[in-house]
């Protein structure tokens, strides 16, 4: 895709509601490469929580409600490889058959997880301002198996020279959140993240870095009932704090 003038920056039901500064530095990273955002009022959830729950028709209502707001046709860039699996693999069989199967995969076709967007589309340059430090680097399942851009978030780290990524013993592991399973199933949920946990401690990093606020949640909720471990922060959050 060529460089786009604008896109939509559509946030994310957890960047609203718990993660509002990686939400705003998604689209300050955005802005400063001379791209206009445009932040939709109305949007709200991408409908995944119900569609994976097995509530299609209510997830079909919640998804319908965002192509109203993403009818322009520019990029619509996601700080969440899992809202974004969704939109842009998901969206195609929920809406198969309705009336807004065209609008659906006209959106799909045209989503792109934050990390992509900034390295296959904007390939950005970035310059490290900050302080040496050490990191880990978690990366969402969504992010790794369903959209297949894992390693964009690694080549943007790579270009900070100041900052070393330690690499964690369970790198391709799920930390266990799974959006419902968590719910569902707490049990193997928080033994998943204890694994995750221990082997984001066992580097000695002082910050793990993620694209997905959910597994943020999930693993900074779990470093904090456990007493102690590293800070957790949204890549977007990390790469503005760097290099402005």
């Amino acid at each position: 895709m060529d460089r786009p003038d604008s896109i939509y920056f559509f946030a994310t039901c957890l960047v609203d509601l718990l993660y509002p500064r990686a939400g705003l530095a998604g689209m300050q990273l955005i802005r400063r490469e001379g791209v206009d955002v445009v932040f939709p009022d109305d949007q709200t959830c991408c409908g995944q929580p119900a569609f994976n729950s097995g509530y299609r028709d209510e997830a079909r209502r919640v998804a319908r409600a965002q192509l109203a707001c993403l009818a322009r046709d520019i990029p619509v860039v996601v700080p969440s490889g899992s809202c974004a699996g969704m939109i842009k693999h998901h969206w195609p069989e929920l809406f198969a058959g309705d009336r807004d199967e065209a609008r659906a995969r006209a959106v799909a076709a045209r989503t792109f997880e934050l990390t992509e967007f900034l390295v296959d589309v904007l390939d950005v340059r970035l310059s490290d301002l900050g302080e040496p430090t050490r990191i880990a680097i978690h990366t969402s399942c969504s992010a790794r198996r369903e959209m297949g851009v894992a390693d964009r978030i690694e080549s943007l780290v790579a270009q900070l020279d100041k900052v070393e990524v330690l690499d964690q013993a369970r790198k391709a592991e799920c930390c266990g959140f799974g959006g419902t399973f968590a719910v569902k199933q707490g049990a193997v949920s928080g033994a998943m993240v204890n694994d995750k946990t221990a082997a984001l401690r066992a580097t000695g990093a002082g910050r793990v870095i993620s694209q997905d606020c959910g597994c943020l949640m999930n693993i900074g909720g779990a470093f904090d009932k456990q007493g102690d471990g590293p800070a957790t922060q949204h890549i977007a959050e990390f790469l503005l704090e760097r290099t402005s």
